[in-house]
C-alpha cells in the first residue's frame, strides 16, 4: 500500500502573477517523484516481508533496491544541481517536493526500524546457539578455590553459519 503515490498530484501550472515553471524543472521534480515512488514501493514490499518473516524473499529485491537507489540519488542530484532556479521560478513545487520527501523519509525510517529488529533478533539467536555450543564443549571442571573453571582457548570451537539455508 504506496500512501505516497495517493497523496501526489498533478503539478500546477502556474499561479496568477509567478514565473511561469519551465518544463525542465518540471522534468526534474517529476523524475525526482518517480524514483521517490518507485524506491517507496520497493522498501514498503520489503517491510512487509521482513515483518512476514520471509527474509530470504525480501533479500532478493536487494538488486532492484540498489538500482532504484542510484536512480533516486541521481534525481536528487540534478535537483540539488538546479535548487536555485527551481526555487526562483516554482517555489511551490518545491515545497511539494520538500513535502514528499518528508514522507518518503517516514517511510524509509520505518523500513530501517524493521530491519534493524530483523537483525537484533537473528543476532540474538545466533548468540544463544553458540552460547549453548560452547557449554557443550567445555569440560565440567573446577578451580582449586571451588569455582567453574573458565574455558581455554582450545576448548573455544568457531560457529559456522551456511547463510544459503
Amino acid at each position: 500500500m504506496n500512501h505516497f503515490n495517493a497523496s501526489r498530484q498533478p503539478m500546477q501550472a502556474q499561479r496568477p502573477g509567478s514565473v511561469p515553471v519551465s518544463s525542465e524543472a518540471r522534468k526534474l521534480a517529476e523524475d525526482l517523484m518517480d524514483a521517490m515512488s518507485a524506491l517507496l514501493g520497493l522498501i514498503e514490499r520489503e517491510t512487509e516481508l521482513v515483518r512476514a518473516g520471509k527474509v530470504r524473499e525480501a533479500m532478493t529485491l536487494e538488486g532492484k533496491k540498489q538500482e532504484l537507489s542510484r536512480s533516486y540519488v541521481s534525481a536528487v542530484g540534478q535537483l540539488k544541481a538546479n535548487q536555485d532556479q527551481l526555487a526562483k521560478s516554482a517555489p511551490e513545487l518545491l515545497s511539494t517536493l520538500h513535502r514528499h520527501h518528508d514522507a518518503f523519509r517516514a517511510m524509509l525510517q520505518v523500513n530501517l526500524t524493521v530491519l534493524a529488529t530483523a537483525h537484533a533478533v537473528s543476532e540474538s539467536v545466533v548468540r544463544g546457539v553458540n552460547a549453548e555450543i560452547q557449554k557443550r564443549n567445555v569440560p565440567n571442571t573446577y578451580t582449586a578455590a571451588g569455582r567453574s573453571a573458565a574455558p581455554g582457548p582450545r576448548h573455544i570451537a568457531p560457529l559456522a553459519v551456511s547463510r544459503s539455508l
